[in-house]
């Protein structure tokens, strides 16, 4: 029986695409139950309609009880009843009440190659640096900003003259096949997580 699976999103959803499309496929055997975000204008919730994929809205707006939202998150998600849940360009850190229920069944993906370069600024952080390598990792979501434990990581090479725009595309090349990969790899194998 297919693994349930809901996605969360803050944006586009090219991350989310390639799940879409991997499972339209065949390529990837899991029931996508639901798709999730923090903003009701996200892209990536239209890309889920379209696939005929359920969908949900649990906005944290300025100034909004934090603990008050990551509980209304926890409880949108619980009911679907995931077996996995996959920040796919989510760009909220989920709380305790969150990660009581869900820790340990949440993957994330991260554009760079941590522990270096947490944070939602990672391809720019690592420009700054002026690393030669970066890429992207897929990890499980803990209490901390990007420090789980690494699951998954694929290395892009920086090249002379990058502008974030060019590096970040680059890591999207590599950040989507390897998603797919490791939600197969997730969905396969029970009990992998830390």
């Amino acid at each position: 029986m297919a693994k349930r699976v809901v996605v969360l999103v803050s944006g586009s959803g090219t991350l989310l695409q390639a799940i879409i499309d991997a499972v339209a496929e065949g390529r990837l055997d899991i029931d996508l139950v639901a798709v999730g975000s923090d903003r009701p204008d996200a892209h990536g919730l239209a890309r889920a309609r379209a696939a005929g994929v359920d969908t949900f809205v649990v906005e944290l707006a300025k100034g909004a009880d934090r603990a008050a939202w990551d509980r209304e998150l926890r409880d949108a998600v619980a009911a679907h009843d995931p077996d996995l849940v996959v920040g796919a360009g989510f760009l909220r850190i989920v709380g305790p009440a969150f990660l009581e229920r869900f820790g340990g069944r949440m993957i994330n993906s991260h554009p760079a190659l941590l522990p270096s370069f947490p944070g939602v600024h990672g391809v720019r952080d690592a420009l700054a640096h002026g690393v030669k390598v970066s890429g992207t990792t897929i990890f499980w979501v803990d209490a901390g900003v990007d420090t789980g434990a690494i699951i998954a990581q694929h290395a892009v090479p920086v090249l002379p003259g990058d502008t974030e725009d060019d590096l970040t595309e680059r890591i999207k090349e590599v950040e989507r096949p390897l998603l797919v990969a490791t939600i197969a790899d997730l969905t396969r194998t029970p009990e992998r997580n830390p």
